[in-house]
């Protein structure tokens, strides 16, 4: 029997860009992991009339290491039999306080480090060493953003975070080119999209943030995707056969 089930992974699943890639992929045929702060009933609700599998775990990504542990668990349970593809996507994020670094408290920091470059290394660690053996496809999507390639005041955490996530894209990507079966990897920046993130962005301080004006400036000349399209590009972009060819990509280019 031709194995015929893709598996997909997916953080930050209960709003925004995440909950539009997981309706998608729901629609698509897939079966769901999701791993966020809450579960979403209305997600439920649409993978039980479409008959498919959801699983949601409500976790909060700050505190990754018994995240990762526990995917890691649960995908040498489950194994691979069945699966034509298995993916992660790490999609979860957050922003800090916007200012300039020395105004950030500790705590505010850490958190968004941890969930913005800890989380995705672990779980794509946890993801990477459960599947080394499995015959089906794998793929690993990190979800990326411009400002991990340009710098910007009063968003260092955001920005260094989202550029740790692009080299470790890129060593991963070395490493898996030399395994057998080895995974396809991208990280990617999805564009600009209509969501919370961008919500606090435009409603910062503008003392410190010099750039809220592009940002307000996007949202009233009609310059940002909303959520479901961004979904979609980034999907297709998952789908494309050259995927992980470019470990560092951008749906726009």
């Amino acid at each position: 029997m031709t194995a015929s089930t893709h598996l997909t992974i997916l953080t930050g699943a209960s709003r925004g860009m995440g909950l539009a890639m997981a309706e998608q992929l729901l629609d698509a045929g897939h079966e769901l992991l999701c791993l966020s702060r809450k579960t979403n009933d209305a997600l439920a609700q649409r993978a039980e009339r479409a008959g498919r599998k959801l699983e949601q775990w409500p976790q909060d990504l700050s505190r990754a290491e018994a995240a990762a542990a526990r995917l890691e668990t649960w995908l040498t349970t489950r194994g691979p039999q069945g699966l034509a593809s298995i993916t992660l996507i790490n999609n979860a994020g957050v922003l800090p306080q916007i200012a300039p670094l020395g105004e950030i408290g500790a705590a505010d920091l850490a958190q968004a480090l941890r969930v913005d470059l800890e989380a995705p290394m672990l779980l794509a660690g946890a993801f990477l060493r459960a599947t080394a053996a499995w015959a089906c496809e794998r793929r690993l999507l990190n979800i990326s953003s411009g400002l991990g390639r340009r710098a910007m005041a009063s968003q260092a955490p955001y920005c260094a975070a989202k550029a740790g996530m692009d080299h470790f894209t890129r060593c991963v990507a070395l490493e898996e080119a030399g395994r057998p079966n080895g995974a396809r990897v991208c990280s990617l920046a999805p564009g600009v999209i209509d969501t919370d993130m961008q919500v606090q962005l435009r409603d910062a301080d503008p003392a410190r943030f010099p750039d809220i004006g592009n940002f307000q400036g996007l949202k009233d000349k009609g310059g940002l995707s909303s959520p479901a399209t961004a979904a979609a590009q980034v999907l297709a972009y998952l789908n494309r056969p050259d995927f992980g060819s470019n470990p560092v990509a951008d749906v726009r280019d």
